[in-house]
This record gives structure tokens, sequence and C-alpha cells, in this order.
């Protein structure tokens, strides 16, 4: 048994809807699960649809949500037919209606809440995953949908909620199980879950890819593949530096940091249930099935090159926290990080010395609140339009001298913090944003020149 997750580009329209069959029908053998996202921008809609009508524009809301209908119509249209679109059209009526009817009730109230966020941004995986499985079915593949508000169960931390594992293995295992014994093809959208008492959450953006790792770990799947729009994980962002290299193989921990630190290929939560399994996971191209992408493994063979890959999170603020009498007080830091947590704020990188602490957080929007509080223990200030890069492989932890030579080949680059040793597997620095791409392309040239075929292509 295997579980296919197709990301938003994957289904975006017709044709990638009928690529996407195509894959799922080469691999009828192996009982897949297959998990689905929202047509491509149509969470990013939602959200707009929903912010309107928390500020009580109802028109904008129900234009926005009418312009996602006609796509969505369009779509199931030019999947099925004029004969079988005529059956299913009524379906798709009443979701969208159901929308349209949650919108004006958000709009007359005149607040959004994340409860009502939440049950805004399910439709566009509840949708979704009705279209993929009326068009599977049309193409001869016993489909069935599954509402995965029956299987994943969280608690009610709406828009970021955490999976309760125990119950939701056990439903998985009730309600996909015979299916897949049954031969037949269960389509869920990702993303989405319930509580216990059946209210409706989602576990964050980019959660279909945990929503996938979360069923192969309940049925002990014999691999996870995440269908995307690119090659596999690389050794850069292509779009920061075009000599970027597909990786075939990665272990589990660099992987999982690399998403964390900025790759967009996967959710950082994704690998979590999959490594507790030690469940491959294969990244790959539904634009370019036959390439064999990136396989994720708990022991992958060990690299001639030092790190695996180099990746860029943008849009980071450094916070400065200068307390000369009081760093070294009992209790002083936890009371800064109590104010982190507070806001529900995560920080990447710390450092600190003997009158100040240093760090970084991405929640740019939150950095007024914090700052505010923390000003109350010490004085702060912040400064924005930072980068971390993250270099990141297994290697790492046997070589010496790597710190000298990586920031010998950037010696003109300001940089602002750099942190090693918390894992021993990364070397993160902090550096403004306008020097990311002559950085990345450097470091790439230095650690990259020469690959190992194993592990490179």
């Amino acid at each position: 048994m295997i579980v296919m997750k197709f990301g938003g580009t994957s289904v975006e329209d017709a044709a990638a809807i009928s690529r996407a069959a195509d894959i799922v029908c080469s691999r009828v053998a192996e009982h897949p699960v297959v998990i689905v996202s929202a047509l491509a921008k149509v969470t990013d809609q939602l959200v707009a649809m929903s912010h309107a009508a928390g500020r009580s524009d109802r028109e904008e809301a129900i234009n926005l949500a009418r312009s996602a209908r006609e796509r969505h119509y369009s779509v199931a249209g030019e999947l099925l037919g004029t004969g079988l679109f005529t059956r299913f059209h009524s379906e798709l009526e009443s979701d969208f209606d159901a929308l349209e009817e949650l919108l004006r009730g958000i709009a007359a109230v005149g607040e959004l809440t994340p409860r009502s966020t939440d049950s805004v941004l399910s439709f566009g995986e509840r949708i979704s995953s009705k279209i993929v499985t009326e068009a599977f079915s049309a193409r001869s593949i016993d489909a069935m949908l599954v509402d995965a508000r029956e299987c994943i169960v969280t608690d009610a931390s709406h828009t970021k909620a955490i999976p309760n594992f125990e119950e939701t293995n056990l439903r998985i295992q009730s309600r996909i199980k015979p299916l897949v014994e049954k031969r037949r093809v269960p389509v869920l959208g990702g993303f989405i879950a319930s509580t216990v008492n059946g209210v409706t959450t989602t576990i964050g953006r980019g959660g279909s890819d945990f929503s996938a790792a979360i069923l192969g770990a309940a049925l002990d799947a014999e691999r996870v593949e995440i269908w995307t729009d690119v090659d596999g994980m690389m050794t850069t962002d292509p779009r920061l530096c075009p000599k970027a290299h597909r990786i075939k193989i990665i272990g589990f921990d660099e992987a999982a940091e690399l998403a964390y630190f900025g790759a967009k290929v996967l959710h950082p939560a994704t690998l979590l249930p999959a490594v507790q399994k030690n469940i491959p996971v294969y990244v790959l191209n539904s634009r370019n099935p036959e390439n064999q992408g990136t396989r994720i493994t708990a022991r992958p063979p060990r690299c001639a090159n030092i790190f695996k890959a180099i990746a860029v999170k943008k849009r980071i603020t450094i916070v400065d926290i200068v307390a000369a009498r009081m760093l070294m007080t009992h209790g002083f830091l936890r009371a800064v990080f109590e104010v982190f947590d507070r806001h529900r704020c995560p920080v990447d990188v710390v450092s600190t010395s003997e009158v100040s602490v240093s760090l970084t957080v991405d929640s740019n929007e939150q950095i007024p609140a914090v700052a505010a509080d923390l000003q109350k223990l010490a004085d702060v200030k912040y400064s924005g339009r930072k980068a971390i890069v993250c270099l990141v492989g297994e290697t790492l932890r046997h070589t010496p001298g790597v710190a000298a030579k990586l920031f010998s080949a950037i010696p003109d680059v300001n940089v602002h913090m750099i942190s090693q040793g918390a894992s021993e597997i990364n070397i993160s620095f902090v550096i403004d944003e306008e020097d990311v791409e002559r950085t990345v392309g450097r470091l790439h040239e230095t650690f990259f020149h020469e690959l190992d075929p194993e592990t490179f292509e």
C-alpha cells in the first residue's frame, strides 16, 4: 500500500488532474491512497474572501466566491463531459451555496474567528477531492471519496490544529484500511481535519503533506509520494542559482532541516510520522513522472560532498534584547522566551553574549506586540529585511574546517548572526536580504562544483 499526495499545482486544472489520474492508474496494483490539495491558488482566494467577510465587505467576499465557483465548474465540466457533469453539478452547487451562506454570516457579524477561518478554508480541499474522485471514476479507477474530517482528529487550536494520533490512527485503520483491502482507491482532501466533536479544523498551510504522512504512518505504507511540479529536492532554489542540481537521496534529518529553513518542496512537519515508522518519502514531479525525484530515507549512503543543500528563509527580523544587569539573573531567559510563547511567535536562531540575547523570527506582523512585552524586561531593538542561509549535510559532523571554508567564500558579505552546534548537520547564518543571491551563488560554486553521482544528478 502506498500514499500519494498531489499538491495544488498537480490538480490546478483539468489537464493536471488528468495527469494525476494517469499516474494513479500506473500504481493501482500497489493499492494507493490519494490525498489532494485545493486547486492551485484557491486557498489564497478563500483567505481573501474570508477577510473580506470579516470586515463586512459582503459584496467582495461573494464576488470572490462566485469566481471560485466558476473555475471549479469549468474544471469539472472539462474533465467529465456534459453528461457526467450534469449529474455532478448539483453537488458542487450545494457546496458553493454553503460557502456563500457562511460568508454572509461572517459579514453580518463583522468578525472573522479562527473557527470560521477553518470552515471557509476547508472548502478548497473538500471540493477538489470531490472533483478528483469523479475524474478518477470516469477513467475507470475504482475511487471512493472519504471526508478527511472523519479520519484525522485534532485539538481545537484552529488554523494550526495538533493531531490526536491515537484517535486518528484508529479512525484511519477502521475507515481507510477496509477500502484498500477491497482494492478501492480512497481519495481524501489534505490539510483538513476535525475535533473529536466534529468541528472542522485545519493543520496549517502546507498541511496536505502532513496529512499524507499521517495516513502513511497509520497504514504502515510502503512509501509516501509527494507529487509536485519540480523534479524533487534541489541543492538550492533554482531561482537563486540556475546551476542547482537534483538530490537523488537524502536523510530524514537533513530534509526536515531544509524544510524548516525555507525549502518549499516539503512542509516542515511532513516527515515526523514517516520518520517514526521509517517509511520512505519520495518527492516527484507530476509534470515529469518518469523522473525519479528525491528519495528521503532514514539511512542514506554516505555522501562525498560536505553539504546536501543550501536553503534560504527570507523576511526575517533580528530582535536584540539588551539587559546588562539582568541577563545572567536566574529566570531571565525563561521570561524572554515566555513572551515569544505567549504571542505564538516561533524563534529560529539564537545567539547570546554577556549583555545581550539576539534571535530571529519570521512573524514580522507580531514584532511590535512582542517588543512591547520584552521592553518590560530589557532594552529591545529590532531590524528587518534579513535572511537565514542554512547549509545542511550529514557529513558536516565529521568534517573539520568547514566554517572557515564557508565564510572565506563570502568575505564581503555582512554576517549578522551565526549558528552551529544546535544541530550537528547544519550551519546557519543571517545576512541582509539584498545579499542572498550572490551569497548562495558563491557557496553553491564552492561546495557543489564536484558532485557525488550516487547522491546528485
